[in-house]
């Protein structure tokens, strides 16, 4: 880059004013007086170091040098007038620094009359082999010198650059936090996407096994049905075809619900076998020890009863009484056609009752000799009503109960032979629940249920009303067998 100093009217004087025999180099000053540049002057000062310039500015001696140059350009007659020795000096140290050091047989010629160009050529001439970063270093040191303001300018132009590169530093940080932070999103998603495949697996194999399990039970459910709709199938046909004689859509409608009914005490029976074996099987496992203590324990209670009762010597009726047979569960179900009815119940007034405030009303239902199983059926009007179902055996009894007169026998008496007076030998007929007492809401559908005849007795059904202060209840119930 080469730098154009315009001339002024010192510049164009006479050759003769130049045509001096000294060895210095000579120059005219701005008033036409001629100035002699020493060596001292023209030379790179020794003790200019590079640490000064970076140092105080922070910036590389190339960022200096170019940012002096332009400043040069800028200002030069503006912000500043260097002297015309400043400016031969600041032309031959760029020179210096950019084409190296003066060849005459490079450079082109100078005429005799051109004393700005002999000038120009003198001074860099006299600057030797100095280095390139030396003339660097000496034309920013001259410009510094020569014009104040070159130090805030680069000091400005730093502060700049600082702030540019703090955003670019902040922009890249950006940039890499975004990437960093797009990469994590990318990793989460993934990892979302996988734990939803394997969600998504997991639900499949556990829908389909659900479903081979639910198909299975299914089958199994239908097998089980079978078998027991083979053994009930004419009960529960003569039990709807009295309840809807004249409607057989409604008869299978019926007939389903009932044997969806007798399906789900059978599973219930056998859950309760299913404890009852899992129960057995866990007091088999008893230690030893364990046995023959509750063996002992047990033997004595009983030896004593064995001692009170001696089944051989009792009667049938003591001994039917010693051993009741089990009552088996109950079916019951319910049906929403609870106006029909009771509009069939109203053409038959035994069939409606009325259970006041606080009150049990007791019916009792004997057993029937052409009969197996009996069924029930009730509804009330507008509120629910207590129900149970109890069976109270005809040949059983819990036992006797006497009373004694409290007269003690005389000797004479006893020696007559004859008895002391007692009183009268009661017994209580057993009875066993099959339907403890519950509230039901008869008022919104038909309760019904049917119950195996465990033997020769009579049933009681309880209409329980007794948790009612206010109201009294109006029910509508039928009770018949079937075999």
């Amino acid at each position: 880059m080469t730098m154009e100093v315009p001339k002024t009217e010192a510049d164009s004087g006479s050759p003769t004013a130049h045509q001096n025999g000294s060895d210095n180099p000579q120059t005219t000053s701005e008033f036409g007086a001629q100035v002699e540049l020493s060596e001292t002057d023209l030379r790179p000062d020794e003790n200019v170091a590079h640490w000064y310039i970076d140092n105080n500015w922070g910036l590389s001696l190339e960022e200096l040098f170019d940012m002096s140059l332009i400043f040069l350009k800028e200002k030069d007659g503006k912000a500043f007038q260097p002297t015309y020795e400043e400016k031969l000096k600041l032309v031959a140290l760029h020179k210096q620094a950019c084409q190296g050091p003066y060849d005459p047989d490079a450079c082109p010629e100078v005429g005799f009359f051109d004393v700005l160009g002999n000038d120009r050529r003198k001074v860099w001439a006299s600057l030797g082999k100095m280095t390139k970063e030396d003339a660097m270093a000496e034309f920013i040191k001259l410009l510094n010198t020569c014009c104040p303001l070159f130090s805030p300018y680069v000091t400005s132009h730093k502060i700049e650059k600082e702030e540019q590169e703090r955003k670019r530093k902040e922009e890249e940080e950006r940039l890499r936090l975004e990437r960093e932070e797009m990469e994590q999103r990318r990793q989460e998603e993934e990892q979302c996407r996988r734990e939803q495949q394997e969600q998504q697996q997991r639900e499949e194999e556990k829908r389909r096994r659900e479903e081979e399990e639910r198909l299975r039970m299914e089958e199994q459910k239908q097998q089980i049905m079978a078998a027991l709709n083979a053994q009930t199938s004419v009960q529960f046909q003569q039990y709807a075809a009295q309840q809807c004689p004249d409607d057989p859509e409604q008869q299978q409608f019926l007939i389903q619900q009932l044997q969806e009914q007798h399906y789900q005490q059978y599973i219930q029976q056998a859950w309760q076998l299913s404890q009852q074996q899992t129960t057995l099987e866990t007091q088999q496992v008893e230690s030893p020890d364990n046995r023959e203590q509750s063996e002992a324990c047990a033997a004595p209670h009983s030896e004593s009863v064995n001692d009170h009762l001696d089944t051989s010597s009792l009667s049938q009726e003591e001994r039917d009484t010693a051993t009741p047979p089990g009552i088996s569960a109950p079916s019951m179900w319910t049906r929403p056609l609870i106006k029909e009815f009771k509009e069939k119940m109203h053409d038959d007034p035994d069939s409606i009752i009325t259970v006041g405030r606080g009150e049990v009303v007791t019916i009792r239902v004997p057993t029937n000799e052409d009969g197996k199983y009996m069924f029930w059926e009730f509804a009330t009007d507008h509120y629910d009503i207590g129900f149970g179902l109890y069976f109270e055996w005809t040949n059983l009894a819990t036992g006797s109960s006497s009373v004694s007169t409290g007269i003690e026998p005389s000797d004479e008496d006893t020696g007559n032979g004859e008895p002391p007076e007692t009183a009268k030998v009661t017994q209580t007929p057993l009875t066993e629940e099959v339907v403890p007492v519950y509230r039901r809401d008869s008022h919104e559908e038909v309760y019904a249920g049917s119950h195996q005849y465990p033997g020769q007795g009579t049933y009681l059904l309880k209409f329980d009303n007794s948790y009612s202060l206010w109201r009294s209840k109006v029910v509508y119930y039928r009770v018949y067998y079937t075999r």
